[in-house]
């Protein structure tokens, strides 16, 4: 039984995508926010796995989808948080973020093909990670990682080969944190929800 798991929290104003503003509104952000989660959410259910899990910080709403179960984030910093979401899998399993609206369902179908690989890491362009793929999920490959750095990537892939696992890298991407980060993905993926919302929001602020 393969899965995705997406991390995200609920989008609401001022608790989401804060390093957007002042460029954008609070109400802007969470907005944008919303798109990418949805987009992100598109993308889950067009790849061939057995389970979509949304692994939530908040309440659900009528953007997430029929074919996606929804679980409750755990409690505690975020590797603490990303080591309980592979708890709720038993088998090989693709974590990744709600702020990459550019992946596709080949590039996460890639993250789950675990024939030659016992692990998988989508390196981020901030120094982090975008996705992390386990074929035999073990959260403790997560914990005491410090996260919400530059060196939160290098820090990560490090554990998995020291564990002993082979590990292959996933693209480099962008994820949205930052104003200049929004417009960099957007023109990377023209017409998806988040791509629409960033362009008309742009044009009314000029």
């Amino acid at each position: 039984m393969t899965a995705v798991l997406v991390i995200a929290k609920e989008p609401v104003a001022g608790r989401v995508k804060t390093r957007l503003t002042p460029h954008f509104t609070p109400e802007q952000a969470a907005e944008l926010a919303r798109a990418a989660l949805q987009d992100t959410l598109a993308t889950v259910l067009d790849t061939p796995v057995d389970r979509r899990v949304l692994v939530l910080d908040g309440r659900p709403g009528s953007w997430v989808p029929e074919g996606i179960e929804v679980v409750p984030q755990g409690a505690g910093g975020l590797d603490v948080r990303l080591a309980a979401a592979f708890s709720h899998v038993g088998g090989p399993a693709l974590l990744i973020g709600m702020d990459t609206p550019q992946i596709t369902p080949g590039l996460l179908a890639q993250g789950l093909d675990f024939g030659e690989t016992d692990a998988w890491f989508g390196p981020a362009d901030d120094g982090g990670f975008w996705a992390l793929g386990l074929a035999e999920p073990d959260p403790a490959l997560l914990l005491g990682v410090p996260m919400s750095m530059a060196s939160t990537g290098g820090e990560q892939r490090r554990r998995l080969t020291a564990s002993g696992r082979t590990v292959r890298d996933l693209p480099e991407l962008c994820d949205v944190d930052t104003p200049s980060d929004a417009a960099l993905v957007a023109a990377a993926v023209p017409g998806t929800r988040f791509a629409t919302l960033h362009d008309c929001l742009c044009a009314v602020a000029r």
